[in-house]
């Protein structure tokens, strides 16, 4: 990896370190519920969530369009505090399996910790959590029935590789359903340049084309993407301090829907 890629790495590694550590994300401690809600989850999935899985690092809903069905076997690229891999998990029943992955080891841990307490609510015990990097996932080729990820392979300083990751461990057939955010047109060179900008997702985002390029560069195809803009206006709402650093460096009169898309994309497996 070249030394800028690395550098890359390690501001997000430690920008999600105190993410993990402060308990909350892109909203701040009181709104991750108003984030979620907004974005389309209900208030019966947050309900049996373990305390703390809900940090408010959401830009989509990646759950409610991989239709899953018990049995199968979800993977969570950048799974965080378990967000979406415990509500994965309730839909998939005690013959399914639901793994986040994540390279963050205090994210690893918050998530362990809320294992108990979602058992103890559902009666099931599907849940793991992996330590590793979504450019080199801890899973067999050909083991997973649907990749999930939210907000995450932004944050990547290699997505192609990532891409060709979820191509490896989807078996034939499956299916990947990420929400990201995607660029409308080029962000200003100073948001470029922001660690802030960097952590919140917003300046690691490319263009839809390019992700429909890289997925199908992986392997995939029947690739789907669908805009929503007002998940991203939904964000900004929330106050959250690091947006708001974000939006210093932007041009006067815009605002950061107007670069940036929040996006549902769906790909199967060859």
């Amino acid at each position: 990896m070249s030394q800028p890629d690395e550098k890359i790495r390690e501001t997000v590694r430690e920008g999600y370190s105190q993410i993990a550590q402060v308990g909350s994300g892109c909203c701040g401690s009181s709104t991750p519920e108003k984030l979620a809600a907004g974005i389309g989850y209900s208030g019966e999935e947050l309900k049996l969530l373990p305390e703390g899985a809900n940090m408010g690092l959401s830009c989509g809903n990646p759950t409610a369009i991989a239709n899953l069905k018990p049995g199968q076997v979800v993977l969570d690229l950048g799974s965080g505090g378990g967000f979406d891999v415990f509500i994965a998990a309730k839909r998939l029943g005690p013959d399914g399996r639901a793994i986040g992955v994540d390279m963050t080891a205090e994210m690893i841990s918050k998530a362990r910790v809320g294992i108990p307490k979602f058992t103890e609510r559902t009666g099931l015990s599907n849940v793991e959590f992996r330590l590793g990097e979504i450019e080199h996932l801890p899973a067999a080729d050909r083991s997973v029935d649907v990749v999930i990820s939210n907000c995450v392979i932004n944050l990547s300083p290699d997505k192609q590789q990532v891409w060709r990751e979820i191509g490896r461990v989807l078996r034939p057939g499956g299916k990947a359903c990420i929400s990201d955010l995607a660029l409308k047109k080029p962000l200003p060179e100073e948001v470029l340049k922001s660690a802030a900008a960097l952590v919140s997702c917003v300046a690691g985002a490319v263009l839809i084309d390019e992700t429909i390029t890289m997925a199908k560069q992986a392997g995939l195809e029947d690739i789907e993407v669908t805009e929503k803009t007002y998940n991203v206006d939904v964000m900004v709402d929330c106050n959250d301090p690091i947006y708001k650093q974000v939006t210093e460096y932007l041009l006067e009169g815009t605002k950061i829907s107007d670069y940036v898309v929040s996006v549902d994309v769906t790909a199967f497996k060859k």
